[in-house]
């Protein structure tokens, strides 16, 4: 009889009392020990079992663990005598930052001071010992306190390790899960410097100029960059979502997920359950599967959007959202199935941002919502690498269409009324619901840091991301493409050559050339037909008569469709 799928459970020594469904992964623990490596950093998309792991490697080697080794009884690790005889021989400080999520450094800070808290507060009977002095016991008394100071928080597991090496008489391992969380809640929320400044010199005195520690493990989305938090952390081993290192450990293999499935009776929904939760790639290793949608359609039996709509997708909304033009026309290819080719820097810069489009793919991937396709090898100096980029399986496509439909929220009804309008040919229908749209949602597209003023091309973009969402079953969506002599705004291009084509150009009123919106349509309408925009659509077999054209003129939010 199969095992009873244990949903959201993170802690290792529960999965394995309770004898709920778990794959073996204690390989990591042999693979990390014997990699000698003294501070590793490992990223990888949520829910993709950091947090279980994390709690492995401490019931493995923790002495609080001692007696525990029937945890593992069974597994791989249990094989070999040297591995058996290592379990349970160190003392392990383990935190995480996982629900630090707060918005403001002020409150930030208090929680990260917590987190230390309780860790002396765990181990507080050491501070009665006799292997302290007087004055350890007053350090210690203050870590424990509410109102623990700055300079002792950044120096407190610098401290709780010196405390427990003359206790135990053996270095510590640190393990800190989810060292990024706080990170990204400060570059959304405005208080990133402060954050970083902090975070800096506590991993500085925990990480590198800390003589208690053995070894330490970290574990986060994303590898923010060197010279925010890591300047002085020149003994860390990064391994990405691109790295070789650890490759199966994190998510499930295919094998693992088609045997799971004949154990529980799904064999005949393989080809369906690689379709939409396959696509993940860690190193060279491909066709990794996201644990935590495996788990829910094990539990459930039903097929959903589990993992990508898990937690918040805020960040990534916003700065697509808010991005410039760039930015939402390769979105745009990316929810048409095609692959962007860019360049990849896996230190992420959160205050580059809001202006560098490499670093919002570099994100999106680290989060796991690409995947790389390929990428091609450096072959001179100062040659950026480049990677082939698509969204990463089909749950990760239905999320992102479910957030473009919420940006239309807000004028939800207008908007669908307005499509309707549109593929209807009914222009004063149209003229009434745009109004009624870009009213609502204008401002929800040009809220960046460089905002567009009077030009309404966030919004433009916003709205062609809308039809392509809304229409993609029927038609082809395709925007600033050179047909003729220019570039069309958008083509809606019918897949059934029987329907019509449509060709919108978007006119900002210039009231130097023009008196009125209505010049403008004027305006646009003359470009559709002097840039010859229909000649791809007449190439491509639609006949001329079939092609109708709208011109839309801008001025500020009011808008008019001629």
């Amino acid at each position: 009889m199969a095992k009873t799928v244990a949903i959201g459970i993170q802690s290792f020594d529960k999965i394995i009392e309770g004898n709920y469904f778990y794959i073996d992964k204690t390989s990591f623990i042999k693979e990390w020990w014997e990699s000698g490596d003294d501070v590793t950093l490992i990223t990888r998309p949520r829910r993709f079992g950091k947090t279980l792991n994390m709690s492995m490697l401490e019931q493995f080697f923790s002495v609080d663990y001692a007696d525990r080794g029937d945890l593992f009884e069974g597994f791989s690790i249990w094989e070999e005598e040297k591995y058996r005889e290592l379990q349970g021989t160190y003392p392990v400080i383990s935190l995480s930052f996982a629900r630090i999520k707060e918005k403001d450094y002020k409150k930030t800070k208090a929680k990260i001071c917590e987190v230390i808290r309780n860790e002396y507060i765990k181990y507080s009977f050491i501070k009665d010992s006799d292997v302290l002095t007087d004055a350890d016991r007053d350090t210690f008394s203050r870590m424990m306190s509410r109102d623990m100071e700055e300079t002792d928080a950044t120096s407190g597991l610098y401290q709780l390790s010196d405390f427990m090496y003359r206790y135990y008489g053996k270095k510590v391992i640190i393990l800190l899960d989810e060292y990024d969380t706080p990170m990204q809640e400060a570059y959304v929320n405005g208080f990133w410097d402060e954050l970083a400044a902090f975070t800096r010199s506590l991993f500085n005195s925990a990480f590198k100029t800390n003589p208690y520690m053995a070894r330490a493990v970290m574990t986060g989305i994303t590898r923010v960059s060197k010279e925010s938090i890591f300047s002085d952390l020149n003994n860390l081993e990064v391994v990405t979502t691109t790295s070789d290192k650890y490759e199966t450990v994190f998510g499930f293999t295919e094998e693992e997920v088609f045997t799971a499935l004949d154990e529980y009776g799904y064999s005949d929904k393989k080809e369906e359950i690689k379709w939409w939760y396959d696509g993940f790639v860690f190193g060279k290793q491909r066709d990794i599967y996201n644990p935590w949608s495996i788990l829910n359609f094990l539990d459930k039996g039903k097929i959903s959007t589990y993992w990508a709509n898990s937690s918040s997708n805020g960040l990534v909304g916003k700065l697509i959202r808010e991005g410039n033009r760039s930015i939402k026309t390769t979105f745009e290819e990316l929810l048409k199935g095609e692959t962007i080719r860019c360049p990849i820097d896996e230190q992420i810069v959160y205050n580059q941002l809001d202006d560098n489009d490499a670093a919002i793919w570099s994100l999106l991937l680290a989060s796991g919502y690409l995947k790389v396709v390929k990428f091609e090898e450096k072959t001179r100096a100062g040659q950026d690498v480049l990677y082939d980029l698509n969204l990463t399986n089909a749950e990760v496509e239905d999320m992102f269409f479910g957030m473009v439909r919420g940006w239309f929220n807000k004028a939800r009804v207008d908007y669908n009324d307005f499509v309707k309008s549109l593929l209807l040919g009914d222009v004063e229908a149209m003229n009434e619901y745009m109004e009624c749209v870009t009213e609502q949602i204008f401002s929800s597209f040009d809220t960046g840091i460089k905002p567009s003023k009077s030009q309404p091309e966030r919004f433009y973009h916003g709205f062609v991301l809308g039809l392509i969402v809304d229409l993609s079953d029927r038609y082809v969506i395709t925007s600033n493409r050179e047909s003729g002599f220019g570039r069309y705004d958008v083509v809606i291009e019918p897949k059934d050559k029987k329907e019509d084509a449509i060709i919108l150009e978007f006119k900002v009123f210039n009231s130097k050339k023009e008196t009125s919106l209505e010049e403008t349509v004027g305006s646009a309408l003359t470009q559709i037909e002097e840039k010859n925009y229909a000649a791809d659509l007449i190439a491509r077999g639609i006949p001329a008569e079939h092609i109708r054209r709208y011109g839309f003129a801008f001025e500020g939010k009011k808008v008019l469709i001629g």
